[in-house]
């Protein structure tokens, strides 16, 4: 489980070109909010999006939609960073109540988590290089290619180097 927040600014890529290439820049004030979490087995992936925050709140909010997801008793195992609002009493709390381990990584390493790859290549496939005139189809742009995962994205993850 991690968060990524997508801010409507440029996202700068690689143009080979032999003229300077402009493209128009967003102001960068709207943030969008995905909170995710990845199954290492089906690598399906289950989010909770907003463009204000992500707190405690939506963090039980998504456990709540992983328990939904169980088959039987089966144990679910959240994977998650050491951030204040993941790590805090009420997350624990309601983890707990609904059977869900949780697991937190050591501090400062985002590397080990599996996520972090989706992110990465999201902003690649939809952001970088890409010029959004509006809040409103930059934010429908990061939940396309969020509805794509199960297909091509993860054909992609599976190959291209971290």
């Amino acid at each position: 489980m991690d968060a990524a927040h997508f801010v409507h600014e440029a996202f700068l890529g690689n143009v080979w070109s032999k003229e300077p290439v402009f493209i128009p820049s967003p102001s960068g004030r709207s943030r969008y909010n995905v909170l995710g979490a990845l199954n290492v087995i089906t690598k399906n992936i289950v989010t909770v999006n907003n463009d204000k925050y992500i707190n405690a709140e939506s963090v039980c909010h998504l456990l709540s939609k992983l328990a939904a997801r169980r088959c039987g008793n089966m144990r679910i195992t959240v994977v998650l960073d050491n951030v204040k609002y993941q790590r805090c009493e009420i997350v624990k709390e309601y983890a707990g109540n609904i059977g869900i381990e949780l697991l937190f990584l050591p501090t400062y390493s985002p590397n080990l988590n599996l996520i972090e790859r989706l992110w990465k290549y999201l902003k690649k496939k939809c952001l970088y290089s890409k010029y959004y005139e509006n809040f409103k189809d930059f934010k429908q742009a990061i939940i396309d290619c969020l509805e794509k995962q199960t297909t091509e994205v993860l054909q992609e993850l599976q190959t291209e180097p971290s």
